[in-house]
């Protein structure tokens, strides 16, 4: 078996076993994927400054969010069609994260259903929401993440119409694909023998699980895209979202906030935090980074809502940057998409605990005892003794 020892490890051994589509629709990004890219510069650039005989002989991950007790402060952010990497893939994911002792949101468009998950999972989880044209819908969905012990709602704000990814559109996962694409993807997935047989093959039906009732064709890539396009409303505004706090009575967090002013308006309808995030650059391409905003974000809003950030987390020292730069906490989507396609359940731990060694010692090198006492003095050429 091959050593991972970094989720960069995870990512090429998902490579190896997806068919190259799957493999290219959780990697990329939209148009020539500058803000992808982007989401790691901005992070590389960044200097950790490192203290000495400081007494810090051990260093302590955990904090606090939304009012739930993590062992570090890292989320498994909602990443679609999870189930399509590995067998049933996000109750295996959302399994690692409770062992981890850290949540796992689960995403409106996976392919096991809330209720398989819960049944799964031996922890609460999140709950993922888009924007939806059918209120109705919507509210059953809602109504059925609160049965199942959900009390933390994400709602996705960042993908009124579907960017433009052009891997996806080589890959025919942009639209209906031609015969020839659908014989070269039938093709490469028969290449792939292991996911073939672990993923199609190898247990129930694939479907989207969340959709079922809404969407009964709901067993392909076309079926969820045409539904996305119907239900998706670009029309909606700030204004609109009043009926969101009436039916959530729990945490919300708004995702996909990358301007001061939006924040404020989230703020401003009774959510309880912000998620920084440009959509792992698979919306607008040439947004900026997330952490290159996180800073301005966290001086206008943090007094009022908790901040967390995601894109292109991929180690402990990312996260104590987030730290540093106003985060209290991160959401990671394809550093555990990676491991889960690699080695299921198995993976997502792995790459979990690699993140909570890492942080841990990132803390000591700094030279602070825990991670609720990582501030901008973390970063070099920041001030403080």
């Amino acid at each position: 078996m091959t050593l991972a020892a970094s989720v960069a490890d995870y990512r090429l051994l998902a490579r190896r076993r997806l068919p190259r589509a799957l493999f290219d629709y959780i990697d990329g990004g939209a148009g020539n994927e500058l803000t992808l890219a982007a989401n790691r510069a901005d992070l590389d650039a960044l200097r950790l400054r490192q203290r000495v005989l400081r007494g810090v002989a051990a260093a302590g991950t955990a904090v606090e969010v939304l009012g739930q007790k993590l062992a570090q402060p890292v989320i498994l952010g909602p990443v679609g069609l999870a189930g399509l990497y590995a067998r049933r893939g996000e109750a295996q994911a959302a399994r690692a994260a409770a062992a981890a002792g850290v949540p796992f949101c689960l995403s409106t468009v996976s392919i096991c259903s809330i209720e398989e998950v819960a049944a799964a999972s031996p922890a609460p989880f999140w709950f993922q929401l888009y924007v939806i044209r059918d209120r109705g819908y919507a509210r059953e969905l809602l109504a059925r993440a609160r049965a199942a012990g959900c009390a933390t709602l994400v709602f996705t704000v960042d993908l009124p119409v579907f960017a433009t990814r052009y891997r996806d559109v080589r890959n025919g996962m942009a639209g209906s694909a031609t015969l020839g694409m659908r014989l070269a993807r039938a093709w490469d997935a028969v290449r792939h023998a292991g996911w073939l047989l672990d993923v199609p093959l190898g247990g129930r039906p694939l479907t989207f699980g969340n959709l079922a009732r809404a969407v009964p064709s709901a067993r392909s890539l076309e079926a969820m895209k045409g539904w996305v396009d119907a239900q998706f409303d670009p029309a909606i505004a700030w204004r609109d979202l009043g009926w969101l706090r009436e039916q959530w009575p729990g945490s919300i967090l708004i995702k996909g906030v990358l301007d001061v002013d939006d924040a404020r308006a989230a703020a401003g309808i009774g959510a309880d935090g912000v998620l920084v995030s440009n959509h792992g650059g698979r919306q607008l391409d040439g947004a900026p980074s997330a952490i290159s905003v996180l800073p301005r974000i966290v001086e206008a809003v943090g007094d009022r809502l908790e901040v967390l950030v995601d894109g292109g987390i991929r180690s402990g020292q990312d996260v104590a940057k987030a730290l540093a730069c106003g985060a209290r906490a991160v959401m990671i989507g394809r550093a555990w998409a990676y491991a889960l396609a690699a080695r299921g359940e198995a993976g997502v731990g792995e790459v979990l605990a690699l993140l909570r060694r890492e942080l841990e010692v990132t803390l000591m090198l700094l030279g602070v005892e825990g991670a609720g006492q990582v501030d901008a003095t973390a970063l070099d050429g920041a001030g403080g003794v």
